[in-house]
């Protein structure tokens, strides 16, 4: 095997793609017997044979067939299914030899392709080293293939680990530095999805190699679709291209292209882009279980109120993205500012001016050693095959913790540095666009608010004068599709001074639409705000309100967006009145 052909009575050059390169690479080198390969092995895997011309197999059968020719020795293990040979007279010959072998030891043949990795394990490293040439002349090249490798070195503390599973750590810790494995030509292959599944007493070996298999690109997604098409099997709408159908799935293997494929045959519907769509959401979280949830939204920036400067960032950003300059974007963005702004609204309402997708991360956290790492494996290798995407994290002050967590045996530090060390990958700036969404932005490591990562700090305060209240209100009005009959408004919030935030507002506007239904009618009169506006209380917590204006002053990068009576504030006076407040709030200075 090398990065170019396999085999030279083919007649043609076999291109592999770059993770297959990368192991053909490996496996040349001589250096190493033991690979882990993770990520998206449960998918079809494109052969390109020549040019124009694919095949699309499973993973045991690229490795067996694509890789290695199914020649010399094929071997397949896992839990279920326990060993099997890639043919019949390979089968054969294992049995037959280690028949011979352990005539006198009264060893049983369901024990040589057992699924109990103790009992058949030993027979089958007994048959390798037995089928190494003597002569170096001669060649003899052998494959073990273990599927769901998690099951038999899982995760987690060594103490913890079952004696079977200790006994499968040692034995690929060994075979992985085994000399007689290196010089025979014996490579043993795990699949897992999640890597974090795996051992790390094995997975972070330097005898271990790891290759990551990708999601499916556009080009592949295109040539799956062009291979369908071929076979008659594909159904499109008046106007649709296999290419159209390959742009809008990214993020969506082949396995699940070929099952919308397949049903659309099966029911002689061709497929349209907006049932691509909304299937491409189900898919996707359904493949991130629960852990990523799609936010759609029917709003653009014009339906937020005020905030002005903000918009106008926004708004260039969304330029910068249609006119194809991802390079000119931030990594990320931190939007701070205190409760009932509308943060996580202003975020939603830019997705929809961008067009492309966003999704909110949901909690992966996990109470099992184990699963949160995991988890999290598994959301970012889904972030990248959906790439361009906008992610936004809510609360996240509370959602990533910081390096210095402690009680969960290092996994929320374990956790941090993987998010951090992927939002700073500049790899992906301009397809992945992070939004962190926090009233406490104090509180957020440096870290994760540095240049880099959400290097463009935004603030949203509360509206300030009565004709910024007043837009806020109309805003809401349209929002919320009320019926008002029209009155000065302004002359309302001249009698009620309160420091409405948009929560607030919105809550007034309930309040009064409810007084309206109660009466029977569908429209709104002032008499039902100033009931509404005259029995609310706003919530009693202004020193925790003004903390949070202050923290979100300090992260301001223009006095544009500070507040008039904030701007005459000088930093020390800033950070005394943050100190005194948290004082006053029961907080540690």
């Amino acid at each position: 095997m090398s990065d170019q052909y396999i085999y030279k009575n083919e007649g043609y050059i076999r291109i592999l793609p770059a993770w297959a390169q990368e192991m053909a690479n490996k496996y040349g080198s001589r250096t190493a017997n033991l690979y882990i390969l993770y990520g998206n092995i449960r998918d079809y895997l494109p052969h390109k044979k020549k040019e124009n011309e694919f095949t699309f197999t499973r993973v045991q059968e690229y490795i067996s067939e694509v890789l290695f020719g199914n020649e010399d020795i094929i071997a397949f293990y896992d839990r279920s299914a326990g060993v099997s040979f890639g043919g019949e007279e390979m089968t054969r010959d294992y049995l037959a030899a280690m028949e011979r072998r352990n005539a006198s030891s009264g060893a049983d043949s369901p024990d040589f392709v057992s699924p109990d990795p103790e009992l058949c394990f030993p027979h089958l490293e007994r048959y390798f080293l037995s089928r190494i040439p003597a002569n170096r002349r001669e060649h003899c090249r052998m494959v073990l293939i273990i599927d769901y490798a998690e099951t038999i070195v899982p995760a987690g503390d060594l103490i913890r680990l079952s004696d079977a599973d200790r006994y499968c750590l040692v034995t690929f810790n060994r075979w992985a530095i085994e000399p007689k494995f290196i010089h025979g030509d014996i490579s043993v292959i795990l699949l897992t999805e999640n890597i974090a599944d795996i051992s790390q007493r094995l997975a972070g070996s330097p005898a271990t190699v790891k290759i990551a298999v990708p999601f499916p690109d556009e080009k592949i997604r295109t040539s799956f679709l062009k291979f369908k098409e071929k076979d008659g099997r594909l159904l499109l709408d008046r106007g649709l291209a296999a290419e159209n159908i390959a742009s809008i799935t990214n993020g969506v293997n082949l396995m699940n292209l070929n099952q919308l494929v397949s049903e659309s045959y099966e029911k002689n519907t061709p497929l349209s882009l907006d049932y691509l769509r909304r299937k491409k959401k189900e898919i996707i979280e359904n493949e991130a279980a629960g852990l990523l949830e799609f936010m759609e939204t029917s709003f653009n920036l014009s339906h937020v109120s005020g905030h002005d400067f903000v918009k106008k960032r926004f708004r260039n950003a969304a330029r910068a993205i249609r006119m194809g300059r991802p390079d000119v974007l931030p990594m990320g963005y931190l939007i701070a500012g205190p409760v009932g702004t509308g943060k996580s609204f202003m975020v939603s309402a830019f997705a929809g001016e961008i067009g492309i997708p966003m999704v909110k991360f949901r909690n992966f956290r996990s109470k099992w050693q184990g699963d949160t790492e995991s988890n999290l494996e598994k959301v970012l290798s889904i972030l990248k095959a959906m790439a361009p995407v906008a992610v936004m994290i809510d609360e996240a002050d509370a959602f990533l913790g910081s390096r210095d967590q402690e009680g969960d045996s290092g996994t929320s530090n374990r956790v941090f540095a993987q998010i951090a060390s992927f939002m700073g990958n500049t790899e992906y700036r301009g397809k992945i666009i992070w939004f962190l969404i926090t009233c406490r932005p104090d509180l957020i490591p440096i870290d994760l608010k540095r240049q880099g990562r959400a290097e463009e700090h935004l603030a949203l305060f509360y509206p300030e004068s009565d004709a910024d209240r007043e837009a806020l209100f109309n805003t809401l009005v349209k929002k919320l599709d009320l019926d008002i009959r029209k009155f000065s408004v302004s002359d309302l919030f001249r009698k009620y001074r309160y420091e409405y935030s948009g929560a607030d507002l919105e809550a007034v506007l309930v309040r009064a639409k409810l007084l309206a239904a109660m009466d029977n009618r569908v429209f709104v009169t002032k008499n039902d705000m100033e009931e509404a506006m005259g029995d609310f209380i706003p919530a009693a917590y202004p020193h925790e309100v003004e903390l949070q204006n202050l923290v979100a002053i300090l992260e301001c990068t223009s006095k544009e967006m500070i507040p008039k009576r904030f701007r005459d504030y000088s930093r020390t006076k800033i950070i005394k009145d943050i100190q005194e407040l948290k004082s006053l709030t029961g907080e540690r200075p």
